[in-house]
Formats: C-alpha cells, sequence, structure tokens
C-alpha cells in the first residue's frame, strides 16, 4: 500500500506537472461550471425550471458533438492548435449569452451551442500528456487518480465560486469571468513545452477512429448513464433549494456533492490496487448507484447536504478507474479522441438527466426527481454486467504504446524540450 499523499507529491514534483494540471483545472472551469451558471443566470432572467434545465442540455449536447471532434483534431495537428482558439471561440459565446439574456430564445440557445461545442478537449489532452511527463506505469495510473481528485477540488470550490460572484455582481457577471479564467488557464497549458512538444502516435485512417474499440463503446454506454445522473440532480437540487432557502443551499449541495468524491478520490488514490481494473469498476460504479437512492427522501437542508456528499464518494473513484480502462483500450493514435469521448458521453447523458429532471419536477415533485439519479446509477452497472466480455482486457496488439517522455534540459527545467521528442512520438 502506498500513501496517497507521498504517491501525490512524487507526480506533482515532476517537472511540469503542477503547472499542466492547475492550468487544465482552471480552463475547465467554465466547462464544469456552466450548468450552474446558466441555470442561475435562466432564472435571474425570469426563465422556467424547464428552460434552465433545457439551456443546460443544450450546452451539454453541444459539448458533447465537439469534443470528439476536437480531440481528433488535436491527435492530427497538435494541442496549441487547437485549444486555445477552441476556449476563446467558447468564452465568446458566453460572452453573446450574458449580452444577449433569454429574451430572443433562438439567441439564448445559440450562444450556448457555440459555448459548449467549442470547450476545448483539454480534459482529454492532460491524459494524453501524462505519459510523455511521467514515463509511463503505475505513475500514470496515480496521475489519473489525483486528475480525478483535483476535478472534484473544481467541483467542490466552482459553486461556491459561481454563487459568490453572483451575490458579488450578478450571474451574467459571474459568466463572464470564470470564461475569462478559462481562456487564461488553456493559455497556461498550451504555452508549455510538453504541450508544445507532443505529437500523437501514428493512427490508422478511418472515419471512426477511437470507436472503433469494442472495449470502448462498453465503457462509453456505462458512462452516459453516470452523466445522466449527474444531470438529473443538477437541476434536481435547483428546485430543492428554491424551496429551502435559493442559491445558498444550491451551492451548498453542489459543493457537498464535489465535497463526497473528494474525500472518496483520495482515500481511492491512497493505495496501489491489484487485479483488472474493469471488475473494480463494476463495484464501483455498484456503491455510486447505491448512494444516490436516498436522495429520494429530500430531507431538511442538514440532513440533504450530508445525503448529497454521500451521493458523491464514489464518483472521483469511479472516474479515476474509467480513465485507467480507457487507457488500455484505447487504439494506437487515438488516446485524445478515446479520452475526449468519454467526456462527450458523459455530457450526453447529463445533458438527457437534466431534460429529464425538469418536467419530473413539474409532474411528480421534487422528492421524485431525484430518483433520476438512482435509475442511471443502476443502468450504468447493468451495462458493465451485460459487456463484461467485451471490456475483458483488450488484446496486446489493440493497447497503445508506452508515450515517450518529454526530454528537459538541465538548463530550462521550466520548459525546453530538446528537438525530436514528443509525448507519442518523434517530431
Amino acid at each position: 500500500m502506498a500513501a496517497a499523499g507521498g504517491g501525490y507529491a512524487d507526480i506533482l514534483r515532476a517537472p511540469h506537472a503542477l503547472r499542466l494540471l492547475a492550468g487544465t483545472l482552471v480552463g475547465r472551469l467554465p466547462n464544469g461550471t456552466a450548468h450552474i451558471a446558466i441555470a442561475l443566470f435562466t432564472r435571474a432572467e425570469g426563465g422556467s425550471y424547464s428552460l434552465a434545465g433545457a439551456l443546460a442540455a443544450v450546452y451539454g449536447l453541444a459539448t458533447a458533438a465537439g469534443q470528439p471532434l476536437l480531440g481528433r483534431a488535436v491527435d492530427l495537428h497538435g494541442q496549441p492548435r487547437v485549444q486555445l482558439p477552441a476556449a476563446l471561440v467558447s468564452a465568446l459565446g458566453m460572452v453573446w449569452l450574458a449580452a444577449a439574456g433569454i429574451g430572443s430564445l433562438p439567441v439564448a440557445f445559440a450562444a450556448v451551442v457555440v459555448a459548449g461545442f467549442f470547450t476545448p478537449p483539454l480534459e482529454g489532452g492532460l491524459r494524453a500528456l501524462w505519459p510523455s511527463v511521467l514515463g509511463g506505469g503505475d505513475r500514470v495510473h496515480r496521475a489519473y487518480a489525483l486528475d480525478a481528485v483535483a476535478q472534484e477540488v473544481m467541483f467542490t470550490v466552482g459553486p461556491l465560486l459561481v454563487t459568490v460572484l453572483v451575490w458579488l455582481w450578478s450571474p451574467a457577471a459571474a459568466l463572464l469571468l470564470i470564461n475569462a479564467a478559462g481562456v487564461l488557464g488553456a493559455l497556461s497549458v498550451v504555452v508549455s513545452a510538453p504541450s508544445r512538444a507532443w505529437r500523437s502516435e501514428p493512427r490508422e485512417a478511418h472515419w471512426l477512429g477511437a470507436l472503433r474499440s469494442p472495449g470502448l463503446l462498453a465503457l462509453l454506454g456505462a458512462f452516459f448513464f453516470v452523466g445522466l445522473a449527474m444531470g438529473s440532480i443538477t437541476v434536481a437540487a435547483l428546485a430543492y433549494a428554491d424551496l429551502h432557502g435559493g442559491d445558498t443551499v444550491y451551492g451548498a449541495l453542489m459543493a457537498a456533492l464535489g465535497l463526497g468524491a473528494l474525500v472518496g478520490g483520495l482515500g481511492y488514490g491512497a493505495r496501489s490496487w491489484s487485479g483488472e481494473p474493469e471488475a473494480r469498476l463494476r463495484v464501483l460504479v455498484a456503491l455510486l448507484a447505491l448512494g444516490y437512492l436516498p436522495l429520494v427522501l429530500a430531507p431538511g437542508v442538514a440532513a440533504m447536504t450530508a445525503l448529497s456528499a454521500l451521493a458523491g464518494l464514489f464518483l472521483a473513484p469511479a472516474i479515476a478507474c474509467a480513465f485507467v480502462v480507457v487507457d488500455r483500450h484505447a487504439l494506437r493514435g487515438t488516446v485524445t479522441e478515446a479520452f475526449s469521448w468519454l467526456v462527450t458521453t458523459f455530457g450526453v447523458g447529463a445533458a438527457a438527466g437534466a431534460a429529464a429532471a425538469g418536467p419530473a419536477i413539474e409532474l411528480a415533485g421534487v422528492a421524485w426527481s431525484f430518483a433520476v439519479a438512482g435509475a442511471g446509477g443502476a443502468a450504468a452497472l447493468l451495462v458493465l454486467v451485460a459487456t463484461r466480455r467485451v471490456l475483458a482486457a483488450p488484446a496486446a496488439a489493440d493497447r497503445p504504446e508506452t508515450a515517450k517522455p518529454v526530454r528537459v534540459s538541465e538548463n530550462d527545467r521550466n520548459g525546453t524540450v530538446e528537438p525530436g521528442f514528443s509525448g507519442g512520438r518523434q517530431a
């Protein structure tokens, strides 16, 4: 067993690692908080729960459509040429929404489509960079766990940051400031030496790209339903908060969900795991599904906050384990695209969950709207059980090759990469 703190410290001491992790988290802040910011902005403009859910759902669908396409572009053309331009266009989409409001629904929906579609695939990009920065092996798997834990810090702090910005200024100001930070985060990543040097492994030209992997398809099917559960909680919690204290309660519930995942992720990363990650993922998703069920009780605020933390407890471990499974099943030359497909599928599921929760609130009430999350968790487990043979360890010929480490000059530990070396192949 390894200490999580020591293992994580070892990763963060590696050249470029802390900068890449921090830049990616800040760059992903708009995407990680968009569903909350859009919901609060819509309600402040006088929109209904259904409209808030619909705008969040369209944003999620647009993100889902854009991520694999942008991820494939990164694999083909490198990170700087794709990530920063995409971040700028996405931020302009949110500026458009903040300026136009919801007075014209076609304009509002168009703005969230632009913002979502051009969300840069920083998440998949970071996971593609880890082998080049850390040299592969167990350090990369531990970095995946650290990545999941760091995301939960963002999901814990992000909702609180949005609510603070709304309280200090307005929902429109929150949209603008969060997206400005996102552009700066993306800029920090793409000007780093590993990002500039990274190249994908050569890949077979095929229109399906990463989707030619049966194991990846099975995993994506499961994580659609994990996303559905999370998306439904976002809207159901908003309705619950309106009955129990407003925006502050909503921020507390979302932060508790992220805090639970943070604690779970720290626990998961505190040891080295043996055995096949596919089997471990089934156990983690089963525990995740069980954690969603008590939310239908919808008790008082204190108890509901505790139940939200419980609901998030196994989220980060499940995501970290899924990263390892993606890494095992991604075909050569498709790593960024494969990770982006996971983000996409999760986003489509979240959009479906957000869209379903709004009508569920109006038809069956707030408490029963949380049942959508429990159903999503159960469906994810069923998919993993039904596809257990497909998710068996892939053949060696299908495994991605271990990336070559970035070679950093001793005279410039802050960024000089010796020519001819990249994260996937020689440049």
